[in-house]
C-alpha cells in the first residue's frame, strides 16, 4: 500500500517548530458554507418570534378595546366587534393577518375573542394568535336607601359619639 505524498512543507520541519496543518486546506470555507445559512435561519427565527409576540400584543389590545366598548351601559356585541376591527386596522393591519373577531354580551359579562395568524417571514412557519378579553357589564344601580352622598348605608363617616362630648 502506498502512502499519499506529503507536501514539502509537511515533510521538512525542524523539531522546535509546531506541526503544520497539512491536508486541511479549505476547511474554513466548508465550515463557513455550513454555518452561514444556519446563522441566517437563527436570525430569521428570532425576528419571526418578535413579530408573533408583537402581533399577540396588538390583538390583545384590540380585544380589550372591543370589550371596553361592549361592556359600557348601552353597549352591544356588534359595537365591540366593530371597535376591535377598527383598532386592528389602525394599529396593526399587517401584524395580525386574517383576524376572526367574535363578541358576546349578556346581562353580566362582555367578551371579545380574536383569532388570527402572525405576519410570516418564514413561509413554512404559521404562528397562531389568540386574544380574549372579558369583563363585567356596566350597569347603573341606584342606591336602595335613597342616599346620594358618600355616607350612604355604610356609615363610615358618620358621627360616633354624643353631641355633648
Amino acid at each position: 500500500m502506498r502512502r499519499p505524498a506529503m507536501s514539502a512543507t509537511c515533510s521538512k520541519r525542524r523539531p522546535d517548530q509546531p506541526a503544520p496543518r497539512c491536508g486541511q486546506a479549505g476547511a474554513a470555507t466548508a465550515e463557513l458554507v455550513v454555518a452561514t445559512p444556519l446563522l441566517l435561519l437563527l436570525a430569521l427565527l428570532v425576528l419571526q418570534f418578535a413579530l408573533w409576540q408583537h402581533g399577540q400584543h396588538v390583538a390583545t389590545a384590540a380585544a380589550e378595546e372591543g370589550e371596553r366598548v361592549a361592556r359600557l351601559e348601552g353597549g352591544t356585541a356588534a359595537a365591540g366587534t366593530a371597535r376591535a376591527r377598527e383598532f386592528l386596522a389602525e394599529l396593526g393591519p399587517s401584524m395580525v393577518l386574517a383576524p376572526r373577531i367574535s363578541a358576546r354580551r349578556d346581562a353580566a359579562t362582555a367578551r371579545v375573542e380574536i383569532t388570527a395568524t402572525a405576519e410570516q417571514l418564514l413561509p413554512w412557519l404559521h404562528l397562531p394568535i389568540h386574544a380574549v378579553a372579558e369583563g363585567p357589564v356596566e350597569v347603573f344601580r341606584p342606591m336602595a336607601l335613597g342616599f346620594g352622598d358618600s355616607e350612604g348605608s355604610s356609615g363610615v363617616n358618620s358621627w360616633v359619639g354624643d353631641a355633648s362630648e
